[in-house]
């Protein structure tokens, strides 16, 4: 075997793979004398047909597929003993390798047109990308104690409604005349007032109780995402519901907030030692930041991506990716199409790959499986149940094994993957460009996600 390059230009080459009988000879010969033991042939007992016979049924394809099998073994070890960084995948050269006949020949010539990604250095100078995060205001905190007594309150089922209760029962749409609607909808539903968009509508549900029946609009009493949820309708249809309705009481349910006492104090914050309110609404303070960062990332992620692929400066060979890309034989997708999306879609994502790998090396980005785990185990532990009897030692053990178990299955963890991912990335981003802390309101942060 024989393998050579012509280089086309500084980024594109050709690879010329010359293969002879005895570099795929013997796997020939071995297949086909598994294929003489096991071949039924009229007028011969199995395995005693003649070799002569067995090589005219199958010796053509027996020689496709092995050398077939020694072209891409080929290839892809050349690659990587050549250190060639290539973008796509080779392209075989049809025209240069011209019409191959496995029947006739023994020796073959195959070209397979490649690309290489161009050499380039990252200025980080020229990215000046602040790091944009949302101030935390006492309203914010108010809300998030109020949230928490709330989720941590108790249950009751008062004999009447109250403005803030959860009401439950049969739901049937009306006429214009007022009765339930032939062919209309009816229901099981379930609304909270505390969501009524009008506070002078919470009169008309204050004071009923069961089996009380009351008449109300939906759309102009409820938000559209009340309306989906109750009548599990999707948004097209639950905007486009105008009807009256009929609610025939049958449960309210109430939430009695939870003290603001040392025993919420540890509810919300298990493994943290706080002794009063004023520590409670700090400690809530740093956790709206914490999940307030995410965002933050987010948004720094991608201005710092598209300052890095408006200012990536470095040739790429585009005749060659944009035939690669008609190659791959995708539904629907011509020269035309890529030729139309190439500047908006396809250019910048090439771009951006070549960007990330150099940014793999500085540091790595993919998660690794601890990294996977441990973050796994922290989900666990935050909704962990104590096991009587189990020592701090078994917990661990046994949070390891549940996190261990859920983290083999790739697939359903994608989501945790791509988190993880994304916080690297943020993180080598973070530390490469050192940005400065900005403190912005939420109506700011959401015009700089916009822009």
């Amino acid at each position: 075997m024989n393998i050579s390059r012509e280089n086309l230009s500084d980024l594109e080459l050709c690879v010329k793979i010359d293969i002879e009988e005895k570099d795929y000879g013997e796997t020939v010969t071995k297949q086909l004398k598994d294929y003489q033991k096991k071949a039924v042939v009229p007028g011969f007992r199995k395995g005693n047909a003649p070799m002569d016979l067995i090589k005219r049924m199958y010796k053509s394809a027996v020689v496709s597929d092995a050398v077939q099998n020694t072209l891409n073994s080929s290839l892809f070890k050349y690659i990587d003993d050549e250190k060639l960084n290539i973008l796509g995948m080779p392209m075989s050269n049809d025209e240069k390798t011209g019409q191959i006949d496995f029947d006739k020949q023994n020796t073959f010539t195959f070209y397979f047109d490649m690309a290489l990604a161009p050499e380039f250095d990252i200025d980080w100078n020229n990215v000046g990308i602040k790091y944009n995060q949302i101030k935390v205001t006492a309203k914010d905190v108010d809300n998030e104690l109020n949230e928490m007594t709330t989720r941590h309150g108790k249950f009751e089922a008062p004999e009447t409604v109250n403005a803030g209760d959860t009401i439950y029962g049969k739901l049937v749409e009306l006429g214009k005349d007022q009765q339930p609607k032939e062919d209309g909808l009816t229901t099981f539903a379930s609304f909270n007032l505390k969501n009524i968009k009008d506070e002078e509508l919470v009169s008309i549900f204050e004071g009923k109780k069961n089996e009380d029946k009351v008449v109300f609009n939906v759309a102009k009493t409820f938000p559209t995402a009340d309306i989906e949820r109750a009548l599990r309708m999707d948004t097209a249809t639950a905007k486009k519901f105008k009807s009256d309705v009929e609610l025939t009481i049958s449960g309210i349910s109430r939430i009695i907030p939870h003290a603001i006492d040392e025993e919420l104090f540890k509810l919300v914050f298990p493994e943290e030692k706080i002794a009063d309110e004023k520590a409670f609404r700090k400690a809530l303070h740093t956790e709206i930041e914490k999940a307030n960062d995410l965002q933050s990332d987010y948004l720094f992620v991608n201005q710092v991506r598209k300052s890095l692929v408006d200012n990536f400066t470095a040739t790429l060979p585009e005749a060659f990716l944009k035939r690669w890309f008609a190659s791959r034989g995708e539904k629907d997708l011509t020269m035309e199409t890529i030729e139309a999306r190439w500047e908006s879609e396809y250019l910048p994502s090439l771009k951006w790959e070549l960007i990330e790998s150099k940014l793999e090396k500085i540091q790595p980005i993919e998660p690794t499986q601890n990294q996977i785990v441990d973050y796994i185990k922290s989900v666990l532990r935050t909704n962990d149940r104590a096991v009587e009897g189990e020592t701090d030692e078994q917990k661990e053990q046994r949070l390891e094994n549940s996190a261990r178990s859920i983290a083999a299955d790739r697939q359903n963890i994608r989501g945790i993957i791509d988190r993880l991912y994304a916080e690297n990335l943020a993180k080598v981003l973070k530390e490469q460009i050192k940005p400065e802390t900005v403190k912005v309101s939420v109506k700011e942060f959401e015009e700089l996600a916009k822009a």
